[in-house]
């Protein structure tokens, strides 16, 4: 095709509307996504999908299609009346997200029928106006999304109240006297709502049920965050007195049944503090040039049988919680420290994906099988990265060891793990040059005192230790995932939980290109997968080491879909994996228990089992996960605001790190705290929002706040209990402005 005739004439908006509105008329059932538009409508350009967009943004915008994700729409058939979940906000901008819906709509105070945060509501559209947004009205409350609710108790004289974090609820949770069960005035307490509001009783009336401490007590703040997602602080007795009756003996049936893999070199590597060691790798040299590397996970499925009290409380909480000062296991510790743990000298069965694999990491056959096994030696992170780096490896290059001294390699087993680190660095290579993408993103990390107050706050980077494991942990997970999913074209695959990753948003991706052309970067718009990855790539390697890098990442990063788990396997984005699961780490998440469940049914020859019910299980799997990470970073906000407690006042070199209609987030670069400048203390000017700019600009004097700018930030408030930390943007010429 002759330059400037690909995608052939030239559409006006007015014919490409035309072809969108006979295009969703004639699917009026289906959710169709971008690729699906482009590919049916035949638009192969960038400016005719550009238009594309604007078009249908401005169609759901009319009530004509809905919004079903950022980068998907259907035809609006629902009529008026809609169902989905309410969003309360302490500014009294509530909404409601309809179901299988991306987009909230607007819910004023007067028309919320005093619906809670998350409860389940059915609305009703009011008519548009002119050049307003959309609004719904609550018609009814189908349910309630919880009963119980966490706060602070308040004891008067005559009566007694719940103060909730951030004030969510527009009236006060009262407590008769007699239902406190002992609280007092500043205790964090659980409170049962035993009568929601209505027209004629607007305040909720409820009683407590847990009393957690005094506020301020370090375990009582985290148990108050675990409290407020509805994750458990306790274990069950019931739970840790089934866990105790497993005596973890392994019996002749099962050295019988299994390889045994005890006289084989085994190792864990894993963080110096943890206790639950999921995974094992074992090694050992074929022949020239050919190795045998195992991978070996706890077999928790062998001692956690469907349908057990044990087996219904991991399900419930889906995933271990990690908390900055604590992890709240999934399993009971019995097992999850002990039994399955695979600690070192000690006989343990395990799960494993056994591989050969040649000089430049092929492998050339694999096999998936129960085992037993007896690690040699438990690993730290940083012990291994010392017999690397002591033996010549560069961390972070890619470079593997040089050859070795005459003498040999130096340090405990140094020569295997120097091999294990060779192959993990071909496999990384390999899957970059496939499409895999790359981020290599900071983690924030405290130091604790005994008290559980924060001391040091940093950020924890990845060595080629970490990656060593990670590589071969990946490399397990997609040979199971394509072991059961990889089947010949004509025949059904059997069903198994994936983990998904879909392709990053489009409408995103054009922002994240249009924002890196600011600072000289290019980002092609590509159809294809492989070539979208490998664009995202080239602008990181660009970025690497530049003021603008984190910047870039962070916008990056929001263009990206959230990977979640489903039996519908529509390959991993992010990893360029087309079958991809999760079989690593049992001991802290359910859905890999559940893989270990269908991998040993198939073998022996069973069904495939119901893909719905599996899916239902996959859902709950999902949001869980979301529910945890919430409650991880709310304790990282809290000890971020307890760290800067004793700092108010102090000033710190910063940058912008996020910019809001309500105000700047800022992150020190000292110690890597973030907080918020709020719009109500930048009064040099009035400021508008540039949201697909990622910048305020100042009407009068043409100021700009962008993201990623270096400021001098002020500390001017801490607040515990919100988990809020605010700045003053700090002038040395005035001192402090405010």
């Amino acid at each position: 095709m002759g330059k400037g005739k690909k995608g052939g004439k030239r559409l006006t908006k007015k014919q490409l509307t035309e072809k969108l509105l006979n295009l969703f008329q004639s699917h009026p059932d289906e959710v169709l996504s971008f690729k699906d538009i482009f590919h049916m409508l035949h638009l192969d350009t960038h400016p005719l999908k550009m238009l594309a967009i604007d078009v249908m943004e401005e169609m759901a915008w009319d009530d004509y299609l809905m919004k079903i994700a950022d980068n998907k729409y259907q035809l609006n058939t629902k009529g008026q009346l809609l169902e989905g979940t309410f969003i309360r906000k302490t500014n009294g901008k509530n909404a409601v997200k309809p179901d299988n819906d991306e987009t909230p709509i607007f819910v004023s105070e007067r028309n919320s029928m005093f619906a809670l945060n998350g409860d389940r509501v059915r609305v009703a559209l009011l008519a548009r106006r002119k050049n307003h947004i959309r609004e719904a009205q609550v018609l009814e409350i189908l349910e309630h999304s919880k009963n119980t609710i966490v706060g602070r108790l308040h004891v008067g004289k005559d009566l007694a109240y719940l103060v909730t974090p951030n004030n969510i609820y527009s009236h006060d949770i009262i407590i008769p006297k007699r239902k406190l069960k002992g609280g007092k005035t500043d205790d964090k307490a659980i409170v049962k709502i035993t009568q929601w509001p209505s027209a004629e009783h607007k305040d909720m009336l409820g009683e407590v049920v847990d009393i957690l401490g005094a506020t301020g007590d370090n375990d009582v703040e985290m148990n108050t965050i675990l409290a407020q997602y509805g994750l458990p602080y306790i274990y069950p007795k019931n739970v840790e007195e089934a866990a105790n009756q497993i005596t973890g003996e392994i019996t002749e049936k099962d050295l019988a049944e299994r390889e045994d893999f005890r006289d084989v070199f085994t190792c864990t590597i894993d963080p110096k503090d943890a206790k639950d060691f999921d995974d094992a790798l074992s090694f050992k040299e074929l022949d020239k040039g050919l190795y045998q590397v195992g991978v070996h996970i706890a077999d928790v499925s062998h001692y956690v049988k469907e349908g057990s009290v044990i087996d219904k409380e991991a399900y419930k909480r889906a995933t271990s919680v990690y908390l900055v000062d604590r992890t709240i296991p999934m399993l009971p510790e019995r097992l999850c420290n002990f039994i399955c743990s695979l600690r070192p000298d000690e006989e343990k069965l395990a799960y494993s994906v056994i591989f050969n694999l040649d000089d430049e990491a092929n492998i050339k056959a694999y096999r998936i099988v129960h085992t037993v096994i007896k690690s040699n030696r438990r690993y730290a992170y940083e012990e291994v990265q010392q017999i690397l780096e002591y033996n010549g490896v560069i961390d972070g290059t890619g470079e593997p060891a040089p050859k070795a001294p005459k003498d040999g390699y130096k340090g405990e087993n140094a020569t295997i793990l120097i091999m294990l680190d060779r192959l993990a660095k071909k496999l990384r290579a390999k899957r970059f040059k496939n499409g895999s993408v790359k981020f290599d993103r900071e983690e924030l990390h405290f130091d604790i005192d005994e008290k559980g107050k924060p001391t040091r706050c940093y950020f924890k980077r990845s060595h080629d230790a970490n990656k060593l494991i990670e590589e071969f942990m990946l490399l397990a997970n997609k040979t199971v995932a394509e072991s059961i999913g990889k089947v010949a074209r004509a025949k059904k695959a059997k069903v198994l939980p994936y983990r998904v990753h879909d392709n990053p948003d489009p409408t995103k991706l054009e922002t994240l290109r249009e924002f890196v052309v600011k600072f000289g970067y290019k980002l092609k718009s590509t159809s294809t997968k492989g070539a979208t990855a490998r664009s995202l790539n080239k602008l990181m390697e660009e970025v690497s080491k530049k003021p603008e890098s984190n910047m870039i990442q962070m916008v990056a990063l929001r263009a990206m879909m959230k990977a979640k788990y489903s039996v519908h396997n529509i390959g991993h984005f992010g990893l360029a994996f087309d079958y991809y699961t999760h079989f690593t780490s049992p001991i802290r998440r359910y859905p890999d228990t559940l893989v270990h469940r269908l991998l040993t049914r198939y073998a022996e020859g069973g069904r495939s089992v119901n893909e719905k019910r599996y899916e239902e299980l996959c859902e709950h799997c999902s949001d869980m996960e979301l529910v945890a990470q919430s409650a991880e970073r709310d304790s990282i906000k809290y000890k971020m605001v307890e760290f800067m407690g004793d700092k108010l006042g102090e000033v710190y070199d910063a940058h912008i790190s996020g910019i809001t209609s309500f105000g700047i987030y800022a992150e020190i670069d000292e110690n890597h705290c973030e907080g918020m400048v709020p719009m109500r203390d930048l009064q040099d000017d009035y400021y508008d929002f540039d949201e697909r700019n990622f910048c305020l600009i100042g009407r009068r004097r043409h100021h700009k706040y962008q993201l990623g700018d270096a400021i001098k930030i002020q500390v001017a408030r801490t607040d515990l209990e919100k988990k809020q930390l605010d700045f003053t943007i700090y002038d040395e010429n005035k001192k402090n402005k405010r």
